[in-house]
């Protein structure tokens, strides 16, 4: 996968499958079921780390995650996010940053949140030969500042600002651009608008392709809390609640380990060993 072959699976109209992976295991079963993309989210910091946003997460996390994920792979993209702040600075630091991201993560390309403010960025990161990822729409990093986990475009004076963000993002240089909990109808017309593919969070059937998060698909958390955009595909966290639970009640009751767990000396050994006789 490469971000040319994106840009055709967008024209030939092939839907991107794209999900997010934290750490070696889920990066190899991703890519055994065949996704396109992996995302190295810093939405990390709500389902691995247990933050309350994602606004914690550091460079140096994000770095390391990148690379158990990396070290699965081979053929899916993975994208990894740039996270809060370490983009926002001087063009030197963030370039900075970037590399080491790149460079120790062994990641293909890295995501931004945010469009005019950040396309400077943007055009000298791609001008340094680093595919970026835009993000637009509900951007986590700037939670505080947009009220709170809201739909974005409802009106028109958000739709027009994010049809320029993303039109800006494209001349920047960007190869994709997800766009996150954005009404149905802007979502459809910001993908026929951009020559590069759109990646849908919540954003309706329109874009030209999909992302989710891997716990949330896999109801991999306890709670579950519901989300009206994510579809589950499978109750993971019960199955391995349910797993622990039936190992806890074994050793409990002494019916693990078993015989059939355990090893065993030669018998000539045995004897001498632990303090008995040995035979002849």
């Amino acid at each position: 996968m490469s971000t040319i072959r994106m840009k055709k699976m967008k024209a030939d109209g092939v839907p991107i499958s794209m999900i997010t992976a934290y750490d070696y295991p889920s990066a190899k079963l991703a890519e055994e079921a065949g996704v396109d993309v992996i995302l190295v989210g810093d939405s990390l910091g709500n389902v691995v780390q247990g933050q309350q946003s994602t606004l914690p997460v550091t460079l140096d996390e994000m770095i390391y995650h990148t690379k158990l994920v990396t070290r699965a792979i081979s053929a899916p993209f993975v994208v990894a996010d740039m996270p809060f702040m370490t983009y926002h600075g001087s063009l030197d630091q963030s370039l900075h940053n970037i590399g080491r991201l790149m460079r120790e993560g062994l990641c293909k390309a890295v995501k931004m949140e945010g469009g005019v403010e950040i396309a400077h960025t943007v055009q000298a990161s791609v001008q340094a030969g680093v595919p970026v990822m835009g993000h637009i729409g509900l951007t986590p990093q700037s939670v505080y500042q947009i009220g709170g986990y809201r739909v974005q475009g409802k009106n028109n004076e958000q739709a027009r600002k994010l049809i320029d963000d993303a039109k800006v993002l494209e001349q920047a240089g960007a190869f994709a651009i997800v766009l996150e909990l954005v009404t149905d109808e802007l979502a459809e017309q910001i993908t026929k608008q951009l020559s590069i593919p759109t990646i849908g969070i919540g954003a309706g059937p329109h874009c030209d392709g999909q992302v989710l998060v891997f716990h949330d698909l896999l109801q991999y958390a306890s709670p579950v809390i519901p989300k009206k955009f994510v579809k589950a595909y499978a109750n993971i966290g019960d199955s391995i609640r349910n797993g622990i639970a039936e190992y806890v009640k074994e050793v409990k009751n002494r019916s693990f380990p078993s015989q059939e767990h355990a090893f065993h000396a030669e018998l000539e050994a045995a004897g001498p060993l632990y303090g008995g006789k040995s035979e002849g």
